[in-house]
């Protein structure tokens, strides 16, 4: 089995082919049968887990796990502890609301690389950095969480997927994961199954509780003997009824 992690270059597709031409991830990471654990947007950059273990795939890519996945965001303007505290709880996105989340401000982090093409950069308005660290994997959460609460992301990088970090790693660059970080990864998730071994249990006959009390019948119901308990009346005899005699 093979894991690695990459770190996606901008403008860089996170697969492996692309009928359009475009830049994807074959360039970068020539291991065949590998493939991407989730995706990252084409216009962000940052860590990107490949694996040929279909289980393990499976398992970090259903909603349920919650893999906690932490970007660094470059966004316009200065954000206000309203806007974080927005951002903590859980955002309006109309249709639903995100998950709380982490959110605080940081300085640029000094690992950062410059990006191929520069941010949108306007003179008169300042741009900030944040951590935000979501477990949700909706479209473009990051970006539209922070477009809501007034400040569009200019840049966006994914710097760590759970314990892994993206330290060490230059743009377009990849390693294998070591053994006790896969021991790590498969321990996390090991103690739900996959949803694919997900089976419908059938369904069984409900038994009484030794102690349950058996329920009230309705007044006016009398219990029908059965076997030893029935009561036998006296049989009549017919001659004596002609003759006025009981027997």
């Amino acid at each position: 089995m093979r894991y690695i992690l990459v770190n996606k270059p901008y403008e860089v597709l996170t697969q492996f082919t692309d009928e359009n031409g475009r830049t994807t991830l074959k360039e970068f990471v020539p291991v065949p049968g590998v493939y991407p654990v989730g995706r990252l947007d084409y216009d962000s950059e940052g860590l990107v887990l490949l694996t040929d273990d279909k289980p393990l795939q499976n398992r970090l890519s259903e909603p349920r796990f919650k893999v906690p996945k932490t970007y660094w965001v470059q966004v316009e303007g200065e954000p206000t502890e309203e806007a974080l505290a927005t951002l903590r709880r859980g955002v309006d996105m109309k249709s639903s609301f995100t998950a709380p989340a982490e959110a605080k401000i940081i300085p640029e982090p000094a690992e950062l690389w410059e990006r191929s093409k520069p941010i949108r950069f306007r003179a008169n308005i300042p741009t900030s950095w944040l951590e935000i660290t979501i477990s949700q994997g909706m479209n473009r959460q990051v970006r539209k969480m922070t477009a809501a609460v007034g400040f569009p992301t200019l840049r966006l990088v994914r710097a760590r997927i759970a314990h892994l970090g993206i330290e060490g790693l230059a743009p377009g660059k990849w390693r294998e994961l070591t053994p006790e970080e896969i021991k790590k990864l498969k321990a996390a998730f090991s103690a739900t199954k996959d949803p694919a071994e997900r089976r419908v249990a059938p369904k069984t006959l409900k038994t009484a509780a030794p102690n349950a009390v058996a329920p009230k019948k309705p007044a006016g119901s009398k219990p029908k003997p059965t076997g030893a308990g029935r009561t036998n009346k006296p049989t009549r005899n017919p001659g004596a009824a002609r003759n006025g005699k009981r027997g």
